[in-house]
């Protein structure tokens, strides 16, 4: 029985270096995408958050100012 050797034993696959290489090429195209796509998202979400912010100070503002109203309103009803 011959002797089997580590090549022999684990075959290599048939494999196109230029195909690997394509392959690789769209592989970092890809990841320069999502990169650029995660850069603009992180920018968006802090845009959206800084907005959110504003939204919550000014509907703040609005129900201070509206419960003021109330009360005048009220004290003004008791002196009728």
């Amino acid at each position: 029985m011959p002797e089997i050797t580590p090549w022999e034993a684990y075959p290599v696959p048939n494999f196109d270096l230029d195909t690997l290489e394509q392959q690789v090429e769209e592989l970092i195209r890809t990841c320069r995408q999502l990169r650029e796509e995660n850069a603009s998202l992180r920018t968006r979400q802090e845009h959206l958050v800084a907005e959110r912010v504003e939204l919550i100070e000014k509907t703040e503002l609005v129900r201070n100012r509206v419960e003021t109203m109330l009360s005048r309103l009220k004290s003004v009803e008791e002196e009728l």
